[in-house]
């Protein structure tokens, strides 16, 4: 009998290192992550939204997590995220994303950049925080994100996104900055089709176009 995969946030997070010393731990880290997670797919968009959604479905909560001090508090969400780290979380997040998708035969998989709003911190005069993301148009899930280097950009991130994921028989979309070798290489390694956006700082290739 072929055993169905594991799919469950829990499943996928369980290997989370907690990063809390024991006498801080009144939550279960898993279900700090799982309530974030769920709250974040439902629209909350700040750590006083995750609580409330904790708060407004507890009931339905504490059928499958243990809660044994009730949901965390807005502050603590934000000191846990703080700590995780943040490689370690994409790739449960990645493996969890490849566990529930199911790519449809030529599903449009949209690649972006976006910077995060109210990531500047004008305090420290460091920049907005860049973020490079797949996005599955049918599923209508993220399929995985990668944050741009400061000394950086797109241009280098997008292939490190595109490493991760499983694009066979998808198709890929990216905006201009995206008509590079490697990436289009990478691309059909995968296989991939791609469409891509072709401006005239290409030179030679919109040149060839034309004709």
């Amino acid at each position: 009998m072929k055993l169905k995969p594991k799919i469950t946030i829990a499943d996928h997070f369980a290997q989370m290192s907690d990063p809390r010393i024991d006498r801080t731990k009144r939550h279960k880290l898993i279900d700090i992550l799982t309530i974030a997670i769920c709250a974040v797919i439902c629209g909350a968009d700040s750590w006083v939204a995750i609580e409330l959604y904790g708060c407004t479905k507890f009931e339905w909560l504490k059928t499958f997590l243990e809660l044994p001090n009730g949901i965390p508090s807005h502050d603590t969400f934000a000191r846990v995220f703080a700590q995780l780290n943040p490689q370690q979380f994409q790739s449960c997040f990645l493996n969890w994303m490849k566990s529930v998708q199911t790519i449809t035969s030529s599903e449009v998989v949209a690649i972006d950049g976006k910077t995060l709003c109210g990531s500047y911190d004008k305090s420290n005069d460091s920049c907005a925080i860049q973020m490079v993301s797949a996005w599955a148009t049918t599923n209508k899930l993220v399929l995985g994100q990668v944050k741009v280097n400061s000394k950086s950009n797109e241009i280098t991130a997008i292939p490190e996104l595109l490493k991760v994921l499983e694009l066979s028989g998808c198709i890929v979309t990216i905006d201009a900055i995206g008509c590079q070798k490697e990436i289009v290489k990478l691309i059909t390694e995968k296989s991939a089709d791609y469409v891509i956006t072709l401006k005239k700082n290409q030179g030679n290739l919109y040149d060839e176009v034309e004709k």
